[in-house]
């Protein structure tokens, strides 16, 4: 499945950001801010993908709050506030220029997302190899 394949490729990247630490340079920042929205895209457009695949109505909306809240209901993800807040970080990468903006969404990445995205990962490969199959 090309989206799975790409959510993986972004995780993997997404590991990157633990070897860099403060203070970053501004290249550095926006690259590592970068890197999560990556990760996080990739994530919600399988989740989409996934639940499109097994019939759940509300994933055709194309709303990313919605795909969390569908992908939640049907056990993808474990912490659905976490997620959110995830979202929320995502949404605030146009505004990555500010440097506290910034500074915030890798700290979150490192503490909290990065985690978030391994439990996902670990998820899918358990619960939903059947359809990543099916697709390749």
């Amino acid at each position: 499945m090309k989206k799975y394949k790409n959510f993986c490729a972004a995780f993997e990247n997404l590991r990157d950001i633990f070897a860099y630490k403060e203070p970053y340079s501004n290249v550095v920042l926006t690259g590592l801010t970068a890197l999560y929205e990556i990760c996080f895209e990739q994530s919600w457009k399988l989740m989409k993908e996934l639940l499109e695949k097994e019939g759940v109505a509300e994933a055709r909306t194309g709303s990313p709050r919605q795909i969390l809240k569908s992908a939640y209901g049907a056990g993808m993800l474990e912490e659905e506030s976490l997620w959110m807040r995830a979202l929320a970080s995502r949404n605030n990468v146009a505004h990555a220029y500010n440097q506290a903006v910034a500074l915030d969404i890798v700290r979150q990445t490192k503490e909290f997302y990065y985690p978030m995205f391994a439990e996902f990962k670990k998820r899918i490969e358990e619960n939903w190899t059947e359809e990543i199959k099916e697709q390749e």
